[in-house]
């Protein structure tokens, strides 16, 4: 064996000559080139052999040794373990069939694959993407102030606080305000998403065959969380004012809902309604989940006060986010809890690592103490509102004969339905490879779907956006479309 001619070193590669030197030497002794007991030669020689430094060859030497290849001692050159073959015999790879088996998952995992979320066709950033912020409009350099005096402000932190006390104090009082929710600050936990805060409630509160409510069709999120965590989930149908409570079904353990805008309808719970589902949570068996989560955006009236802000037997837990009303890449939401479950969330938040960023925490508290998180608010609706008004108006103007939007009185999205049932998940497909990023409303159903209709963002695009992407709808919805069999 001459070992200089089996190894072939490349100058140019980013590994580096040391990294690949290693780890073509446990490819040989692996493979039964370089046989156990061989004598290698001293790291002076097979550095002149090889035209390296000595330093690489002394570095996979040691590696090599560190991991059970070679012996190597004090003034002996490095010699291959005797036992090498044996050892790489017991752990050949198994025969094709049984390395096709499929992984051993939890059942957790396993029904979490079954589920269609997020939706396996989702497309990269195009319109008409729903549920977007137009991160174009975000104040960005005065964010990156925020974040500056944060990075200043850290090296005097406590940096063992998962939970910002100056975040927690800043959404209290803006949560307050503006959504009527009633909390302290320490009931507020600080979550790198509104998933990750129904992962942390599923992880809390369900046990397998628990029974939950969720509205159908509905955010598709949540019954993914509720379904791995093994719970019997139940889609509760909708009417003009949203979850219509079946008034002689079993008392759920847990109730999903967004009153505010209900997703994807964009319907509005009225107060009656609201007071109707409370009462069908009896206290100490039924927790109601309130996603929240574009509820800054309201374009007809002052946004209706939080179902949580209602609630005087602490059973509403309320999921908000930023990156609705911010960005979709800060990676910051939040759950306010009941007093009673406060602290033990905190310690199952820790538990299952579901922390968000400190620097960013403070440079958010800074951002809203200053007043500019309500000014960007502010700024958004009106922008918001009027590329609703626009998209619903192309709608009606081009695609009337076809389509029967539904204008919502906020959010970020809208509803189109088919007036004569056409498939709708085969036209979604057909969109977005033609370049609009739409979602099929039949995709948002539990149940058997009993809505055909196509799911449509318009806060993030402009008019341009919004005009020619519904020119694309139209051209591709002129022909025959394809109907329901």
């Amino acid at each position: 064996m001459i070992l200089p001619e089996l190894v072939v070193l490349e100058r140019t590669d980013d590994a580096g000559l040391a990294a690949q030197l290693t780890h073509q030497l446990r490819e040989l002794i692996s493979g039964g080139r370089i046989r156990s007991g061989t004598v290698l030669p001293s790291s002076r020689q097979f550095a002149i052999e090889l035209d390296v430094s000595r330093n690489t060859v002394t570095h996979a030497y040691e590696q090599l040794a560190a991991e059970g290849y070679l012996r190597v001692a004090a003034r002996r050159r490095p010699v291959v373990t005797d036992d090498i073959e044996e050892r790489f015999a017991r752990s050949k790879p198994a025969p094709k069939r049984e390395a096709s088996r499929k992984p051993l998952l939890s059942p957790w995992a396993l029904r979490l694959r079954d589920v269609d979320w997020p939706q396996s066709y989702q497309a990269d950033f195009r319109p008409l993407r729903p549920g977007l912020a137009d991160a174009r409009e975000f104040p960005h350099e005065v964010w990156a102030r925020s974040l500056r005096r944060s990075a200043l402000r850290r090296r005097f932190n406590d940096q063992t606080l998962v939970n910002r006390q100056s975040l927690r104090e800043a959404l209290r009082d803006y949560l307050e305000v503006n959504r009527g929710v009633r909390a302290e600050a320490d009931q507020i936990l600080i979550l790198p998403t509104a998933q990750a805060a129904l992962t942390l409630i599923a992880a809390t509160t369900i046990v397998p065959d628990d029974r939950v409510w969720t509205e159908d069709p509905g955010y598709p999120g949540a019954a993914a969380a509720f379904l791995a965590a093994g719970a019997d989930v139940h889609g509760i149908r909708l009417d003009r004012w949203g979850m219509v409570r079946a008034r002689e079904a079993r008392a759920p353990k847990l109730i999903f809902t967004t009153p505010s805008h209900q997703h994807p309808t964009g319907r509005v719970m009225p107060v009656a309604r609201r007071t109707e589902l409370l009462a069908a949570a009896e206290p100490g068996k039924t927790w109601i989940v309130e996603d929240d989560y574009d509820g800054e955006f309201h374009y007809e009236s002052r946004p209706m006060p939080a179902l949580q802000g209602l609630d005087r037997e602490g059973r509403v837990l309320y999921v908000g986010t930023f990156a609705k009303a911010m960005t979709a890449d800060i990676r910051i939401g939040y759950l306010v809890v009941p007093p009673q479950l406060a602290t033990t969330m905190e310690i199952a938040q820790r538990h299952l690592g579901l922390i968000a960023s400190v620097h960013v925490q403070e440079a958010l508290a800074d951002f809203m103490s200053g007043g500019h998180f309500l000014a960007h608010i502010r700024r958004m609706r009106r922008i918001y509102r009027s590329r609703r008004d626009h998209l619903a108006d192309a709608l009606r103007r081009q695609l009337g004969e076809v389509l029967a939007a539904e204008v919502p009185p906020g959010g970020m999205q809208l509803i189109a339905r088919f007036k004569d049932g056409a498939a709708d998940r085969d036209v979604a497909e057909r969109l977005v490879a033609d370049g609009v990023e739409v979602r099929a409303l039949s995709g948002l159903a539990l149940k058997r779907p009993r809505d055909s209709g196509l799911l449509l963002g318009f806060a993030a695009w402009r008019e341009s956006e919004i005009g020619a992407a519904i020119k694309i709808m139209a051209n591709a919805l002129g022909g025959k479309r394809p109907t329901r069999g």
